[in-house]
């Protein structure tokens, strides 16, 4: 079981500070709104941390794009909303620019061929728990999340949005759990980041002779052309010497996976 519980606290309250800004063509007002700035949890997803910056920016819009759906853009890019804002980051941002993090605003022209919608915050959650489900189908065969109840879910759901660390924990230690027969994951659920997408497969973190497998192992079956592959995850380059058990029970999301950016 996860146990270095301020490992688990210094992850949890990663920040990022992000400067807002509307696309400038879709200003209708004669004057220029401000930039907005928020700090927001790396573990958390935009679409739960931007009713703010939407409410912003709407009145500089013309009237008929106000009601319509907000998305946000960087280096020309939409941002996957269904990603974690810390994953968007260590696998996006520029390391020749500086903080904050600008972010274009649009309230127009949505680009559906590249991302989804996100019409309300039960879609964000749906996508959230079918992720954590899955995460526990490959660690416990979905044993533990099965048996939990509606208000368990609620409650690691409320844990997040509200940026709550001891409401999400004290029920997501019991997906962090092992079971009584062995000191292992059947599997670690995670995914490596590429620009183009991701990329996973199933991984034990202990191999047919009983030894721990690390960081390395993982690398090497997942690219096992590229021997120099260096991953990033919190805004840290891991060791690749970190067996996989410690490295999925202490830097996964709250979705039970762990999100590796190739850099």
């Amino acid at each position: 079981m996860a146990n270095d519980r301020e490992i688990l606290r210094e992850i949890w309250e990663g920040k990022l500070p992000i400067c807002f800004r509307l696309d400038s063509e879709e200003v209708a007002d004669v004057r220029e709104p401000d930039p907005f700035y928020l700090m927001v949890p790396r573990l958390s997803y935009f679409p739960l941390v931007t009713d703010k910056v939407k409410r912003h920016f709407v009145k500089y819009v013309d009237s008929e794009k106000s009601e319509q759906e907000m998305w946000l853009e960087y280096n020309g890019q939409p941002l996957k909303w269904h990603y974690p804002i810390g994953v968007l980051f260590d696998l996006l941002f520029d390391k020749d620019e500086i903080l904050p993090w600008n972010i274009t605003v649009h309230l127009d022209k949505f680009p559906d061929a590249e991302i989804f919608r996100f019409s309300n915050k039960d879609m964000v959650e749906s996508y959230f728990m079918s992720c954590l489900k899955e995460a526990d189908v490959l660690k416990h065969r979905g044993q533990i999340a099965g048996s939990m109840q509606k208000k368990d879910h609620n409650q690691l759901w409320l844990g997040l949005q509200n940026d709550k660390f001891d409401q999400f924990w004290a029920v997501n230690r019991k997906l962090m759990e092992t079971t009584n027969d062995t000191e292992y994951f059947k599997y670690i659920p995670f995914r490596c980041y590429l620009e183009n997408g991701y990329k996973q497969k199933l991984v034990k973190p202990v191999g047919d002779n009983g030894s721990k497998r690390t960081l390395q192992d993982l690398l090497n079956e997942m690219f096992p052309d590229q021997p120099e592959v260096q991953i990033k995850t919190h805004g840290l380059i891991p060791p690749l010497d970190t067996p996989l058990q410690w490295l999925s029970e202490h830097l996964s999301y709250p979705d039970n996976f762990l999100h590796l950016c190739v850099v």
